[in-house]
């Protein structure tokens, strides 16, 4: 066999026909959006879009130039410059279809910890008209109990005293938005692609709490001149494996050192609220509205609850991924009840969309045989992911007294979860979670006090107050205690509502 030809602008004329590759002449992209946090998802879709975007005609002035803010970044960084920062996207279908496409919208990467003014000076640049954040739910330095920025991160307390030397994203915005104000230069938009519900609206309140500390002069001038567009985001990309590395190799002759892997189905909703122009990804899919809430309320308490509740229940039952999980009869029945049965009576109305049919697609999707999302990654920080997720529709149905049966149990698991850090079967899990030590300690006085866990108020709130679902979890509890087998709950819960 061939040996694989390293990806790079000079040796794309040399790749396979069946690897689609940049149209467009990447020597003449300018730098018009800086993203933070370069990770898998930001190149299935941001990155995805806007390389669609410049396949479609001259957008040559939407480049995109990534930053690093932690020493873990550099692979990544290092990575990408030895590649001419392009990378492949492989899509892969439930029917087994595969498509490969070289990503060109990439035109450089910077590491803050390396030089921040350089970072500063490339966002306050007047090219630069976005700068987008993948920083997940855990990056936005939110104080659990006030909601507000916390002050107390010895971070943050650094960059309000060093504002030109920053560690956390909203230090550095800060800087390069005063920078800006400075020389009369219009305000660039920021644009949060977390999946995280009012993304937008987070990252505005985050960005003033922290710049109302450091200078409210300048907070006055950002509340009044900078846009934060809430979306909603979409697209399951697992963590990129060696197989996926080798299949580029074996199959295509190429060598990719970080490639992407995806799924076909991709959505991103936006507000159209930008201070400084934007790109026209209308034109390559994405959806302009003027407000995505009812959107992105449907996606992360259906597809993202939905993924928390196959990923605590899966982990402890011995599955390993998302499609084994729907492989399950079981499974695919208690996640589908879930959805329509607690989730679906306390969403809003969604313009344009047929939820049933909306979760039929989740369904298939999460059912996909090509895409091996681990249930470790869905379960990575379930600490800020539940809160979000799932808590608030356990809440509106105690409220509306609808269903908690479902919910309960998935919360029930995750304290066992916690507590043994391991499944049914002993085998030690891998839990990868802020709050990991606080969770265990918290799950592991469960015999002595059962809502022990529940009383973890910065992840629960006032959850273990409320007497009906103290109730429900507790009955769940001693269940789980006396029989770790998640199915027989499982099982009793499905019959119950068929």
């Amino acid at each position: 066999m061939s040996t694989p030809i390293p990806l790079s602008q000079e040796n794309l004329p040399q790749l396979s026909t069946a690897i689609a590759r940049p149209t467009y002449d990447r020597s003449k992209l300018k730098t018009g959006i800086v993203h933070i946090g370069v990770g898998g998802f930001h190149r299935s879709h941001e990155a995805y879009y806007t390389d669609a975007l410049m396949n479609s005609g001259d957008f040559s002035q939407w480049g995109i130039c990534g930053v690093g803010l932690r020493e873990p970044d550099r692979k990544i960084a290092t990575i990408l410059e030895q590649q001419d920062y392009l990378y492949t996207l492989i899509v892969r279908h439930p029917g087994g279809k595969i498509e490969n496409r070289v990503i060109g919208s990439l035109v450089d990467f910077m590491m803050g910890i390396d030089d921040p003014q350089a970072v500063i000076d490339r966002m306050a640049n007047p090219d630069t008209k976005i700068v987008s954040l993948t920083i997940t739910e855990g990056g936005y330095n939110v104080d659990a109990d006030s909601g507000e920025f916390d002050m107390a991160n010895p971070e943050a307390q650094h960059d309000l005293q060093n504002p030109q030397q920053p560690k956390l994203a909203f230090g550095y915005l800060t800087a390069a938005l005063r920078q800006r104000r400075d020389k009369g230069i219009p305000a660039f938009t920021v644009q949060s692609c977390d999946n995280i519900q009012h993304n937008g609206n987070l990252t505005r309140k985050m960005v003033l709490g922290f710049a109302r500390q450091q200078d409210p002069e300048l907070a006055q001038w950002i509340e009044r001149e900078v846009c934060f567009p809430n979306a909603m985001v979409d697209r399951i990309t697992p963590v990129t494996t060696a197989a996926d590395i080798s299949y580029l190799e074996q199959e295509m002759g190429l060598q990719d050192q970080w490639p992407v892997t995806c799924e076909p189905f991709c959505q991103w909703v936006i507000e159209d609220d930008f201070c400084d122009g934007r790109p026209a990804w209308e034109n390559v899919g994405a959806q302009f509205v003027p407000d995505v809430t009812p959107y992105e309320k449907m996606k992360i308490r259906l597809l993202n609850a939905g993924h928390s509740v196959l990923g605590i229940l899966g982990s402890i039952y011995g599955h390993q991924t998302i499609d084994e999980c729907v492989s399950d009869e079981l499974f695919a029945t208690y996640l589908r009840q879930f959805m329509d049965i607690e989730a679906t009576p306390v969403l809003d109305a969604v313009e344009g969309i047929d939820l049933d049919a909306y979760k039929d697609t989740l369904i298939e999707r999460f059912g996909n045989p090509n895409i091996k999302d681990k249930l470790s990654r869905i379960c990575l920080e379930s600490s800020s992911k539940l809160p979000v997720f799932l808590i608030p529709t356990i809440t509106e149905n105690l409220e509306r007294g609808g269903s908690i049966q479902y919910a309960a149990l998935v919360i029930a698991t995750w304290c066992w979860y916690s507590d043994q850090e391991v499944n049914q079967y002993n085998k030690e899990l891998e839990i990868i979670d802020g709050k990991r030590a606080e969770l265990h300690q918290a799950a592991a006085a469960t015999r002595d006090d059962p809502l022990s866990f529940l009383r973890l108020t910065s992840v629960f709130g006032e959850l273990a107050k409320n007497e009906r679902f103290a109730k429900v979890y507790t009955e769940m509890i001693n269940k789980i205690y006396e029989d770790p087998d998640v199915s027989l709950q499982m099982r009793k819960i499905v019959k119950a509502n068929q």
